[in-house]
């Protein structure tokens, strides 16, 4: 444990980064999900478009790298493509 005031400080603000940044990635891992595992057409691009906004507002807050983004982006119009 800390015992200077500052990397006290420095402990709590990574603590609180680290909260949110796991809750934006569980998310975003559950938004891919119902994209993958939508029955329907219509309900799968429902659920794509949530999770392209949720990929691209991690990837610009470096939740996830902007390659990886932009994969998970491609693989799920490619499916998107097949249940149509």
């Amino acid at each position: 444990m800390p015992r200077i005031r500052s990397a006290k400080k420095r402990l709590r603000q990574a603590r609180g980064r680290t909260a949110q940044n796991r809750r934006q990635r569980a998310a975003l891992r559950t938004a891919l999900k119902k994209v993958r595992l939508a029955t329907t057409a219509a309900e799968a691009l429902a659920a794509y478009k949530t999770a392209e906004e949720l990929l691209d507002r991690a990837a610009r807050r470096n939740i996830v790298h902007r390659n990886a983004a932009a994969r998970q982006k491609s693989r799920l119009q490619k499916l998107l493509k097949t249940k149509a």
